[in-house]
């Protein structure tokens, strides 16, 4: 499995040509061709917050507790129609969403960083890349942490027909399922590409929205959407679980610390995806 190195850069609707000519982007994207909504099963939240020792012990300042989260959920999914497209989640409150892709990198130590911090994520993951250890991410998955869909094999699904499109959906959503227990409801695109076939084959596999991105992470640095380089309230935030060979020496860990000082010093902090998005019923 050839590894990709990703860009925050919108590839819209590629076509063949593009995506050869950007193989160096990998997952990154943020905007869209489409807008809309997305999803997920509920699972416990932690109750106990981090102490100030803990985010010492990681070269950070403490980010403020989350608030709680809506009664009244901002995306409220359907079992059946069309499934959404989003980026961001209408809220007055000042929390952005962690997403985290791929699965490449897996590094104990990330895992040691999420059970002091307790900051909440959501994880992509796609299966060329964990297959040589479903286990690492199960850790993650008992703190509270949902895992959903992001295909088989990481192609950009604007440039497949409908059935190739369906076995990358479909795929990955029987071995998550089998592997963590629950059914992703939500699917990332790879690259963000997406189009009409696209909705069709993650309505037919099993989610029920597809979810991009505003904001990318790099190293140490942000990658944004808005010219004006600020966070918005609900906005989601990509990042990729990768290690010092694809981070230039910096490691899962710093990366993910560079992460959260930028949310801090934008005067925001961390919720959990599935926290705001209501689930299909019935």
């Amino acid at each position: 499995m050839k590894r990709h190195n990703r860009r925050s850069v919108f590839y819209g609707s590629l076509t063949g040509a593009a995506v050869a000519a950007m193989a160096a982007g990998g997952c990154g994207a943020g905007g869209g061709s489409a807008t809309g909504p997305a999803a997920t099963s509920s699972q416990p939240a932690h109750s106990t917050a981090p102490s100030p020792t803990a985010w010492q012990k990681w070269g950070l300042t403490p980010l403020p507790a989350p608030p709680k989260p809506p009664a009244d959920k901002p995306l409220k999914l359907s079992a059946t129609g069309t499934v959404p497209v989003f980026e961001h989640l209408p809220t007055s409150q000042k929390v952005v969403f962690i997403t985290v892709d791929d699965g490449a990198e897996k590094d104990p130590k990330f895992i040691e960083m999420m059970r002091d911090l307790k900051t909440p994520i959501t994880m992509f993951l796609m299966n060329d890349t964990i297959k040589s250890d479903y286990g690492y991410f199960k850790p993650l998955q008992a703190m509270g942490n949902h895992i959903q869909n992001h295909t088989l094999h990481h192609p950009a699904m604007n440039t497949l027909p409908l059935a190739r499109q369906k076995e990358e959906v479909c795929g990955d959503q029987k071995i998550l399922t089998q592997q963590y227990g629950t059914a992703p409801l939500l699917f990332r695109p790879p690259y963000g590409a997406y189009n009409s076939d696209t909705k069709t084959a993650v309505g037919e596999c099993g989610p029920r929205a597809v979810v991009r991105w505003r904001e990318a992470m790099q190293i140490t640095t942000m990658r944004y959407q808005e010219t004006d380089k600020k966070l918005r309230p609900g906005d989601i935030v990509l990042a990729h679980f990768r290690g010092p060979k694809e981070l230039k020496g910096t490691t899962m860990t710093e990366m993910f610390g560079n992460l959260l000082k930028h949310i801090q010093k934008q005067g925001f902090t961390v919720a959990r995806l599935e926290d705001y998005i209501q689930p299909p019923t019935g």
